[in-house]
């Protein structure tokens, strides 16, 4: 079979023909030496960061984790099923458990209970150091659960989303959907804006009531195209920026877009070739591309602000966007510290040597990076 869309180094997929596709790209990937990474430029101290704790954890190396923010609480995982919920304020652990089993995806959290799938497809709710309750699900999943409004929404690989009762497990309802042939092994979409429940459906982003999973509307960020499964993949994938009821996400190495949740209109998309999520603020929005370029794009309408290859050829992660600074995790275990105006660096700390595990995320005026090893550390601008 002849691909005519090329399939990044380390893509995982599912089902089908996943198990030979994945075989055959490791093999592709073996016999392709990679470009070498751009010199790290010198460490630039423009602005003043200080380590204000730190919080160990098992290790994260074989599982996807997003750590979860409410409030002033950060919830994290091992790959083992440690979850912790950490006080961002001084890094105080409010509550550590182990949900039984190594996971697949996490953290899901409101700030009481916590959720997490484990590699037995079990979606594992936790609450006050001690689990609550256990449901097995359908099939496969690489999304972190969304806990909200009392209750605990998941989307599995078959791409049904289901929603169950945070306090007792209670399954409430599911929305079915066709299954596609392949899908990523990796964090989709899916959030809260006001009363309505957004999911990442393929490349379109979808609107439903969180009562009963009904529809309300959909909006596509990339379309699929091309003859066969590979060339058709559009999967969303990584943080959404949200200013209002304004949204914008990734679609896995195909384009960026903007959606008005209010009415599910389409605002804009773009081409893009990334695999993570996306940062932004009213005026721009911010990414790094799967060349470790970091680029920013005008909000209204997508038009490139700057674009900067410092960083090109390195492992990057989604960035977070605060104040006047862009705060990306780097593959060799550096945090870089970036003027949100331009890209030009203005610090960068080494957390513990190991990479960064999950994009960095903001509670308390503080920024949390989890790495590889299990650090969990919280800095602050001095």
């Amino acid at each position: 079979m002849n691909f005519q869309r090329s399939v990044p180094c380390g893509t995982r997929l599912l089902r089908g023909a996943a198990a030979v596709l994945s075989i055959a790209v490791l093999a592709a990937c073996q016999g392709t030496s990679k470009p070498k990474p751009a010199e790290l430029p010198p460490k630039a101290e423009v602005l003043g960061v200080r380590q204000a704790w730190s919080v160990q954890i098992p290790t994260t190396t074989s599982f996807s984790l997003v750590a979860n923010v409410s409030g002033d609480v950060v919830t994290v995982a091992g790959a083992d099923g440690t979850v912790v919920a950490i006080d961002a304020r001084n890094g105080t652990e409010m509550w550590r458990a182990k949900a039984g089993a190594p996971l697949v995806a996490g953290v899901g959290s409101d700030g009481t209970v916590a959720a997490v799938v484990t590699n037995e497809n079990n979606l594992v709710a936790l609450q006050g150091g001690k689990v609550l309750w256990k449901q097995k699900l359908s099939a496969e999943t690489y999304t972190p659960p969304l806990v909200a409004g009392r209750r605990v929404f998941v989307q599995t690989a078959d791409r049904n989303t289901t929603a169950w009762d945070g306090q007792s497990g209670r399954r409430l309802w599911t929305q079915t959907r066709t299954a596609d042939n392949l899908v990523l092994k990796r964090p989709g979409v899916m959030l809260a804006v006001g009363d309505t429940l957004v999911a990442g459906v393929g490349g379109r982003l979808v609107g439903m009531n969180p009562a009963n999973g009904a529809s309300r509307w959909e909006s596509p960020i990339a379309a699929p195209r091309g003859t066969n499964d590979v060339e058709r993949l559009v999967d969303l994938t990584g943080t959404v920026s949200r200013v209002d009821n304004n949204l914008c996400a990734r679609a896995y190495f195909a384009s960026i877009g903007c959606v008005d949740a209010t009415r599910g209109a389409l605002l804009w998309n773009k081409p893009a070739q990334g695999s993570d999520g996306l940062a932004g603020d009213d005026r721009a929005l911010y990414g790094t591309e799967s060349n470790g370029v970091v680029t920013a794009w005008r909000r209204t309408d997508g038009e490139r602000l700057w674009s900067v290859d410092t960083y090109k050829y390195r492992s990057l992660t989604a960035p977070l966007a605060v104040g006047r600074t862009l705060i990306i995790g780097e593959g060799t275990g550096q945090l870089l510290f970036l003027n949100r105006e331009d890209g030009s660096p203005i610090n960068r700390v080494s957390p513990d040597g190991s990479p960064i595990a999950a994009d960095p995320v903001l509670a308390a005026n503080t920024v949390v990076v989890v790495t590889r090893k299990g650090g969990v550390f919280g800095y602050r601008p001095e």
